[in-house]
């Protein structure tokens, strides 16, 4: 039986466009958790940063058989932790079980739009 992810993550290329209040799309970056298991998993996230200022075991909650969306731009969903727009950071998520986690990009700053995920690579 497959077990349904794995319990570290990693992203290296976070770069949070400029929040955008033009059109209907706002640009921003997230992560999306899939828990497929039974029961909750506990996050916890780490934000490196080039400076070495980084922030460690934000925690989040994934309730069992669901999904959770967190957007880097939004401090609130980060324990009050503000990733500055522009700014090269990286993202490691540990789990107390399996995980998917993908990570997300929109950038609606310019008219042709750009978006891409990314599984990061996982042990």
């Amino acid at each position: 039986m497959a077990k349904g992810g794995a319990k570290y993550w990693y992203f290296p290329d976070g770069y949070l466009p400029e929040r955008n209040t033009d059109g209907s799309l706002e640009s921003h970056e997230a992560l999306m958790i899939l828990n497929v298991q039974k029961i909750p998993a506990e996050i916890q996230i780490d934000i490196y940063f080039e400076d070495g200022a980084d922030k460690k075991s934000i925690t989040v909650q994934v309730g069992s058989e669901s999904v959770k969306t967190i957007r880097t731009d939004c401090p609130e969903e980060l324990q009050g932790i503000v990733i500055p727009a522009l700014t090269q950071y990286a993202l490691r998520v540990r789990s107390d079980t399996e995980v998917v986690v993908q990570f997300g990009r929109l950038d609606a700053t310019q008219q042709n739009l750009a978006y891409y995920s990314s599984m990061g690579f996982c042990e």
